[in-house]
């Protein structure tokens, strides 16, 4: 199932419930990490997406609550994801060692609770921990009015540091957004593109690069990746936290909708270009609608 077209639609299951408002989160920075999946302790993967959980954790953050503290109201909080800048997977390979020269520690305890050496003898343990890089994103959550005008509140000024997945990996600003009215589909689709300048930059190099020609190419829309947690949803994620709680943390599914969509770039009128043959004379005469679909990578949608 694919996530409703805001544009065409008419009235949905969302709009009947009326939910009141929509919290919009600019989740960017030089790094961010959402692990999904349970992993080695040596290895940490990232999604390619921001994770409910991840979101969640964030916004408790804001508000001050405690790890081992309840979730409560934050666990209904409907997510939309939509992805304006994938990033880049970067991948931190670093090794661990005893300064002093003794064998590491076996991660098991005895009956003690002590940590003997490894057997045989390591001396060296090596650890990959993967990012996104130069990625944003747009995190609009629908629920409750109240709610979000507290957790609007507390993500400007945070009890809390904010980390996007991972405590290394500080949001840049503007953070949040603010509210806005209407269906959690419609306000996705309705918000502007979120690139930065370098990231606009280099989507013209791409796409010119793409369509064979030697110069930058300004198109007038761009495809994004959105999803949209929705209990009609075709496809089932486990990142739904139900406690975050050092000794008990839980998560459990949720149903999403995913899509491409087409979303205007906001390029200035004059930079519009007209779009010649791959492979042709830069100047020469060409229909610009025969590759409307080319920044269009489907293969994108499948997880790293």
């Amino acid at each position: 199932m694919t996530v409703p077209d805001p544009a065409h639609a008419t009235a949905t299951s969302a709009d009947a419930a009326g939910e009141p408002a929509v919290l919009l989160l600019r989740l960017a920075g030089p790094l961010q990490a959402w692990g999904y999946h349970v992993t080695a302790n040596n290895r940490r993967d990232t999604h390619s997406e921001p994770t409910k959980s991840g979101v969640v954790g964030l916004l408790a953050a804001a508000l001050g609550r405690d790890r081992d503290e309840p979730l409560g109201d934050l666990l209904d909080l409907r997510l939309g994801v939509r992805v304006d800048v994938p990033g880049t997977l970067l991948r931190d390979y670093h090794t661990v060692s005893d300064y002093r020269g003794r064998p590491l520690p076996q991660s098991g305890v005895s009956a003690k609770g002590v940590q003997r050496p490894t057997q045989p003898a390591k001396y060296t343990h090596v650890t990959s921990r993967y990012y996104l890089q130069d990625a944003t994103f747009l995190a609009a959550l629908a629920g409750p009015r109240d709610l979000l005008e507290r957790l609007d509140t507390a993500v400007r000024a945070p009890a809390f540091p904010l980390a996007l997945g991972r405590r290394s990996c500080p949001p840049s600003q503007p953070l949040a957004l603010g509210l806005r009215e209407g269906e959690l589909a419609r306000v996705i689709r309705d918000e502007p593109w979120l690139a930065s300048k370098r990231a606009r930059t280099q989507h013209a190099a791409r796409i010119g690069r793409e369509r064979g020609v030697n110069r930058p190419v300004y198109t007038a829309t761009t495809d994004v990746s959105v999803t949209v947690e929705s209990p009609d949803g075709d496809d089932e994620l486990r990142d739904a936290p139900v406690s975050f709680d050092p000794h008990a943390r839980r998560f459990t599914t949720r149903r999403v909708c995913r899509d491409w969509w087409e979303i205007p770039t906001g390029f200035p009128e004059a930079d519009l270009e007209p779009d010649p043959d791959p492979g042709s004379d830069p100047d020469s005469d060409a229909d610009p609608a025969a590759h409307d679909d080319a920044g269009h990578d489907p293969f994108a949608l499948l997880d790293r």
